[in-house]
């Protein structure tokens, strides 16, 4: 695996764990909608991704939450550009959170430098746009779509499934031209599975990162964190903290959070762990 994550917009280092702050621009995502979709708002989650030095700020115009339904591509598009612009001109790193090519498309123009497809670039035409610019890309296995991913989710063996899946999307990227330095993966917690799932694909990940590409865990809230602790999502810090220390302890790369202060020194304590010799 290479220790870079490479862009035409810039190369990311990957010699310690990196933090993807979440910008939801959306009304109704499952945590913070509303809290960003404003100009303030927008303003406010910027500047504090500045001070607590976010590697990435991961962009999202379409609630994915399990049962919700997709926006139009020029609603998407009109909540997502003002936010990639603000962060770019802030000199953030930007990920896009998107489905759409179009969005894709528009939002590297803007100067994103990746795009996160939770629907794991099933679009040949996304992967096009992606290569075309020479982005990076976050793969993400998704069983179905966000409206029926948690009818009724089965696996035989979830690790196994989820990594040959994966693969075989990397696979179908590079193929079309995206550089493999240029792809990382992500198991895509809660995104049709059941909690147990959830739980072994957390314990496997050291498996995922056997494929050979750098791994996001995006674990922040969920409702895997909720259905053990008992609580909403704003209060389920406790657990996210320790869930996503598990996933570095078991080679995540990249964590995907809301709490950015708490993530922040989470991960400046898990450096420090892998300087002294840990394993991290």
């Amino acid at each position: 695996m290479s220790d870079v994550l490479t862009s035409a917009r810039g190369d990311l280092s990957l010699e310690f764990p990196l933090l993807m702050g979440i910008l939801n621009v959306t009304p109704d995502s499952f945590s913070d909608g509303g809290s960003f979709n404003s100009a303030d708002g927008l303003v406010s989650r910027v500047d504090e991704f500045l001070l607590h030095k976010v590697d990435i700020a991961d962009i999202g115009g379409e609630s994915t939450r399990p049962g919700s339904d997709g926006v139009s591509v020029e609603e998407e598009l009109k909540r997502v550009l003002p936010a990639v612009i603000h962060c770019v001109a802030n000199g953030i790193y930007v990920s896009v959170d998107t489905m759409k090519p179009q969005v894709a498309y528009e939002s590297l123009v803007a100067g994103a430098g990746m795009i996160n497809d939770v629907s794991g670039f099933r679009d040949p035409e996304m992967i096009a746009v992606c290569a075309e610019f020479g982005c990076s890309v976050c793969i993400m296995h998704m069983l179905g779509e966000p409206r029926t991913m948690q009818d009724n989710p089965v696996y035989s063996d979830v690790v196994q499934y989820v990594k040959r899946y994966l693969l075989d999307a990397a696979e179908r990227c590079v193929r079309a031209g995206i550089k493999e330095s240029s792809i990382c993966v992500d198991p895509g917690f809660g995104f049709g599975k059941t909690l147990e799932d959830n739980y072994r694909l957390l314990a496997g990940l050291d498996e995922i990162k056997s494929a050979g590409f750098p791994v996001l865990a995006g674990i922040s809230r969920k409702s895997m964190i909720g259905n053990v602790v008992n609580k909403p999502p704003m209060k389920r810090l406790a657990g996210t903290i320790t869930a996503h220390s598990a996933a570095v302890l078991n080679g995540a790369d990249i964590i995907r959070a809301h709490d950015i202060e708490e993530s922040a020194d989470m991960l400046k304590v898990l450096r420090m762990l892998k300087i002294a010799g840990g394993k991290c």
